[in-house]
């Protein structure tokens, strides 16, 4: 087991708050304005949505790769402040006048670069997706979706397996405490769940919601996040994995009973 049960039950708590907080954000969106102009991007075919973000996700990747390289912690610290006070914003505008939310976004994005800590990165991390998930639901349809995990999933393995970059990257940002992920110090070690798990589970889960509605978004959700539970139960400690292979097959497990469930006509699309 790749860590304790007091542990593993906690991180499996926190990644079901923020898929919970995630799809409220994107349910209030459904009938609310983005803030001080934010909008997802625009709508094209899936071909070009999909090149689109697996694009962006490659420059970052090279980015955070140089940024490595050169040892340029405090252009990676400004990078990553901007990302949390966006995210935040959007999270946190989903429930409070955007003007407030803006301000409890930069309180909490300045307060996690400058002091942070395991309750604040946590409380953040728990809106965090919602704000990411928001931006890219609305441009996504089950198709896009379902191939972009595949996608994820490979790059993922390989990354950690093959050209083990992804493990540089995750001790880069442990090293600096400014990292995108949820995390749990015990007994002088940390249990780390990646941000990308969380998020991309997430966007999945978000699509089902809203080209299905509320109980395909839950099953996809809960099928995630057992298939996060089998992880930890079979990974060992000390060893870094990469998750999104079996979390994109609790997610697709999840698709399969979400279509069998409409065809029985338990479900209506």
């Amino acid at each position: 087991m790749k860590h304790t049960w007091k542990v593993t039950f906690i991180l499996l708590l926190l990644f079901f708050v923020a898929h919970a907080v995630g799809l409220f954000v994107l349910d209030s969106y459904q009938t609310k304005e983005y803030p001080y102009g934010f909008q997802p991007p625009e709508i094209q075919d899936t071909g070009s949505t999909l090149f689109n973000i697996v694009f962006s996700i490659a420059i970052m990747t090279i980015i955070v790769l140089i940024l490595i390289k050169f040892r340029a912690r405090r252009l990676w610290k400004f990078w990553f402040f901007m990302s949390l006070l966006i995210t935040l914003l959007l999270s946190f505008s989903a429930f409070i006048p955007k003007e407030y939310a803006l301000i409890l976004a930069l309180i909490f994005a300045l307060w996690r670069i400058l002091r942070n800590n395991v309750y604040l990165h946590n409380f953040t991390e728990m809106f965090v997706y919602g704000g990411l998930a928001s931006l890219f639901v609305p441009i996504l349809n089950v198709l896009s979706i379902s191939i972009l995990l595949i996608a994820i999933a490979i790059y993922d393995y390989w990354a950690v397996f093959k050209s083990k970059h992804m493990i540089k990257m995750a001790k880069f940002q442990t090293q600096n405490k400014v990292f995108a992920g949820l995390f749990i110090p015990y007994k002088k070690k940390t249990a780390i769940l990646g941000g990308g798990d969380v998020g991309f589970t997430l966007v999945f889960s978000g699509v089902m919601f809203y080209n299905f509605g509320w109980i395909p978004a839950i099953i996809s959700s809960l099928l995630s996040g057992i298939a996060l539970l089998v992880l930890l139960i079979l990974g060992r400690r000390n060893k870094f994995y990469p998750a999104m292979p079996i979390l994109a097959g609790g997610c697709f497990i999840a698709l399969g009973i979400i279509y069998l469930l409409l065809t029985l006509g338990v479900l209506s699309a």
